[in-house]
């Protein structure tokens, strides 16, 4: 059966049955594969048969959770990975060659910060930055051996919107790769690749597993370009385990559900923070107040389930809060069951310099809270009790 709606996709998106006619799809948990003879062995690594071969390769649990993204994702193929990050070096690694060169936005994750300052450019593959509001200036930054513009929406962990249709159109018209980072907003709240982006990447961690159980990355695109991640990866070795796969695939059932009520609560929560005296400023991309509200109801279905916000104080503040939280958690993961709090700036991106931090929005006093499932008023509860003491 065949559907354009995501939640069915998700749920009824299913490897071919055994001969056991199980219900739930099995773990095939195996490194390798048999073949029938000798012809089928040569014929099957001389790529003119499309089975499985080794795991690192490709695997039914594996090739399931793909299969589901790219319907979700409106991907024509697609590879995972053993976590978002592989994912996104892999990426660069299999389409970038020496002296390319990338413009992001800079306003990134700061992990994927340091792969382009300190990694990339060994193999001298250099970038430049442009702000979040300085779109107008991205064609002044590409150059002769400019390959592509990358970016996040909504941004971690200032969340700010960027416009992916311009983007796109930007990307199109100098003949440039674009490529987005769709964990914040998952496949459910919005689609890249309408806006004219040609690779999607996901850090599956994050939402799509949603319970802070596994590692997991994805990315999604044309079959041109995800041929050549795939030639990449199957020989550098950074696949997603089977076990992984079929924790993802199982849990994308439920990922439409889950978003709604991790949404429903964080505009809550945003409503809360936005009130509140010792709070400078909230940032939740379905706020009226955020800078790109408009553009957010536009591109995405749902604001997302993180919330950033000021807290008076600057770092200090900052910290003082984090010890006083009770009930939610002290960690660097996001989009869990749990509701989590970050301080970026004494955390995640305590090694990128102050001012490079505050280009991207990220002050001393700004918290990121990822909002999970819990009664809103709980959360709010705790919220408020580490704000005024």
């Amino acid at each position: 059966m065949s559907s354009k709606h995501i939640e069915t996709q998700a749920i009824r998106t299913q490897m071919e049955r055994s001969q056991f006619l199980e219900h739930s799809n099995p773990l095939y948990l195996t490194s390798s594969y048999v073949f029938e003879d000798a012809e089928d062995m040569r014929a099957s690594f001389a790529d003119e048969k499309q089975r499985n071969i080794y795991s690192r390769y490709s695997n039914p649990n594996t090739s399931e959770f793909v299969e589901k993204i790219c319907l979700m994702e409106g991907a024509e193929r697609g590879y995972a990975f053993a976590s978002g990050m592989s994912a996104v070096f892999s990426t660069f690694a299999a389409i970038l060659n020496a002296g390319d060169h990338i413009v992001s936005c800079r306003s990134i994750f700061g992990s994927t910060q340091t792969l382009l300052n300190n990694i990339l450019p060994k193999w001298n593959i250099s970038n430049n930055y442009f702000k979040v509001d300085e779109l107008d200036k991205i064609e002044n930054l590409i150059q002769p051996n400019t390959k592509v513009i990358y970016a996040e929406s909504p941004t971690n962990p200032a969340v700010d919107i960027l416009d992916l249709q311009r983007l796109g159109d930007i990307a199109k018209k100098h003949n440039l790769i674009f490529i987005i980072d769709n964990c914040f907003a998952t496949p459910y709240l919005q689609q890249p690749i309408k806006f004219g982006a040609d690779l999607v990447i996901h850090s599956a961690t994050k939402l799509i597993d949603g319970q802070g159980r596994v590692l997991g990355g994805i990315t999604v695109g044309s079959s041109e370009l995800i041929q050549k991640i795939y030639l990449f990866s199957r020989n550098t070795g950074p696949s997603l385990s089977p076990f992984n796969a079929w924790i993802l695939s199982k849990s994308l059932e439920t990922l439409p559900v889950r978003v709604d009520r991790h949404c429903e609560n964080a505009l809550k929560i945003a409503t809360f923070l936005e009130s509140h005296h010792n709070v400078n400023f909230v940032k939740y991309p379905f706020l009226k107040s955020h800078p790109q509200y408009e553009l957010a109801k536009k591109q995405m279905k749902l604001g997302g389930n993180v919330v950033a916000f000021e807290i008076k104080g600057g770092i200090e503040a900052g910290r003082k809060f984090l010890n006083t939280i009770q009930l939610l958690s002290l960690s660097a993961n996001l989009g869990d069951t749990r509701s989590i709090v970050t301080h970026p700036a004494s955390t995640t991106h305590a090694k990128i310099p102050e001012d490079v931090r505050l280009q991207t929005g990220i002050t001393g006093g700004l918290i990121r809270v990822s909002v999970g499932l819990e009664h809103p008023e709980d959360i709010i509860k705790d919220l408020k009790q580490a704000l005024e003491n």
